[in-house]
């Protein structure tokens, strides 16, 4: 398999939820990520759309990266199917090698672990740690409560609309993606291989 031309960290549910707009979108996010010639970074599950995303990456010819610690492995059921499956101890490692390993994030639906993971890697953007671009992937509306929610914050002088713009919100998996990976810094090589690619 060729080196993947970008790396794509995707957060999501490891369930299904009820809208099936929801496995829809996780398996169009994974199948342009592997039709483009890129890597997926995962939480390495193959539950709910966590594998829905994993599948239709390996399916488009994509690579997949899992990341998953121990104590999960047999609660989420680890995709042994993942070109690269690696199993950590703690969250905190899962998570600094997840984004470690990505030049890109996007968050699709999810519960407490999407949200907690999206809002780590937000912070780490707005305190310079990082210059990657982040994406939230908004099916069906399931994330607009929470914008509304943020945008609250912003009134009540709590975040700046700098911060909200650093979170691109899409409806569409390939424009948002597409989006996330222009942005994203790279290499020299990268740059080349992606000319007039996405």
């Amino acid at each position: 398999m060729a080196e993947p031309r970008f790396s794509v960290c995707v957060y999501c549910g490891s369930r299904p939820g009820e809208n099936p707009l929801f496995g829809e979108a996780a398996q169009a996010v994974g199948t342009w990520i592997g039709t483009q010639g890129g890597q997926l970074v995962y939480g390495g599950g193959r539950s709910g759309l966590m594998g829905l995303v994993a599948q239709a990456t390996a399916q488009a010819g994509g690579r997949v990266v899992g990341v998953i610690p121990q104590s999960l492995v047999d609660k989420e059921h680890a995709n042994r199917a993942c070109d690269e499956l690696h199993i950590v101890q703690t969250m905190h490692e899962r998570k600094a090698l997840m984004a470690e390993r990505s030049d890109a994030f996007l968050a699709l639906p999810g519960g407490i672990g999407t949200f907690e993971e999206l809002f780590e890697v937000w912070t780490w953007s707005q305190l310079g740690y990082h210059n990657k671009p982040i994406g939230l992937l908004d099916v069906a509306d399931y994330y607009q409560p929470l914008l509304a929610f943020l945008s609250g914050s912003v009134q009540a002088g709590f975040m700046g609309p700098w911060q909200m713009d650093l979170v691109r919100v899409g409806t569409e998996p390939a424009s948002l993606l597409a989006q996330l990976v222009q942005a994203a810094p790279r290499s020299a090589a990268q740059e080349g291989a992606l000319q007039g690619k996405i």
